[in-house]
């Protein structure tokens, strides 16, 4: 739990045994569980993460065999985050809310409720607001996840995982491609300590599919593609569904059109395999509803010449999409208007088709 609170609060080891004047190496054992904490480190953290008392509580409940302990210590992070002056009033807000709902069930994952509304919000919302509110969100569950310990960790670097995938998305659309870069790196780390099979691949796969969009070169997606997908295994989501769209198109970008065929028709069956709750939602980030599927085919079948099956699936694609969808009814739109005024020409890549 300490090594948890100084990472969440962006200090090296080295540099917060600095501030608190013990040694470097002592507090490396007491993190790592090689040495028993005391009273006076576990207070000399406190006071340094400015934890609100939250790190001694746990400490001394700890000491006492408190069987509610996450409960208070929860509550006093959430409550400590939420009085800190230089805190964003809507910060303290949504703080106040989450210790008022642990305060009733410690034990209810409220976040996989945020997740999915975010994963609507995302073409829904203005995208300034979605941003604003993303990064007041993620402050609050980083402070969780600093409090929570081991018991519902899995659950929160799940949240964590996919609301990152949103920010990197968010990043790419405003063309911040190299903070979004870091934003992928750290989707797809925070994914793996997790451990959550799906959650690691959607945020890999998220990354490829924006390959085509961020000005990476279409070999490099393809390469990214080919290390994900070793990660792939059991029933189709839509994240599989996602690195195969993915990489389908980057294969038709690298003139490997064959290859993004046969791609896209093992997409097109997985597709038939998903639940049906995955395909019905068409407003969401998180689903996989058809009109994906006709626009990877779109793509592919432009890109490989056969102007019959891009046509058909083209057609299909504009007549499903959503009102919200618009971006990318456009993009289907121009991807064979741009083809066939450049027929015999390689594309460079997919960066012009972001508008």
């Amino acid at each position: 739990m300490l090594r948890q609170h100084r990472k969440a609060a962006g200090w090296s080891l080295r540099k917060f045994a600095d501030l608190t004047a013990y040694d470097f190496g002592y507090l490396g054992q007491i993190e790592r569980g090689d040495r028993p904490a005391n009273a006076d480190v576990v207070a000399a953290y406190d006071r340094a993460l400015a934890a609100g008392g939250a790190l001694e509580t746990a400490y001394a409940s700890r000491q006492a065999g408190d069987t509610d302990m996450r409960r208070r210590v929860i509550l006093q992070a959430m409550g400590a985050l939420a009085a800190a002056p230089a805190v964003d009033r809507l910060v303290g807000w949504e703080a106040l809310r989450q210790g008022l709902g642990a305060a009733v069930d410690v034990e209810h994952d409220e976040w996989a409720q945020i997740v999915a509304g975010y994963g609507r919000g995302y073409y829904l919302q203005p995208h300034d607001q979605l941003m604003a509110q993303l990064g007041r969100d993620l402050t609050v569950l980083q402070h969780q996840l600093a409090a929570d310990g081991e018991q519902r960790r899995p659950l929160l670097l799940r949240a964590a995982g996919r609301l990152s995938v949103i920010v990197a998305l968010g990043l790419v659309a405003s063309g911040q491609a190299v903070l979004a870069g870091r934003w992928w790196a750290t989707a797809q780390r925070v994914a793996d300590e997790s451990g959550d099979a799906d959650t690691i691949v959607l945020t890999r796969a998220w990354d490829v599919v924006n390959g085509c969009y961020d000005g990476r070169s279409p070999a490099a997606v393809v390469a990214m593609s080919d290390q994900v997908l070793p990660l792939v295994d059991g029933a189709p989501s839509a994240a599989t569904c996602g690195l195969l769209a993915g990489r389908a198109q980057a294969l038709s970008l690298t003139g490997r059109h064959d290859e993004a065929v046969a791609t896209v028709r093992v997409l097109a069956d997985q597709v038939e395999t998903l639940p049906a709750d995955l395909t019905a939602d068409v407003e969401s980030l998180w689903g996989w509803p058809e009109h994906r599927l006709r626009h990877t085919e779109s793509w592919v079948y432009t890109h490989a010449g056969d102007q019959r099956a891009a046509a058909a699936a083209q057609q299909r694609a504009l007549a499903l999409y959503p009102t919200s969808q618009q971006r990318l009814r456009t993009q289907c739109s121009c991807t064979r208007r741009q083809r066939s005024s450049a027929v015999g020409t390689s594309p460079t890549g997919c960066a012009s088709r972001r508008t």
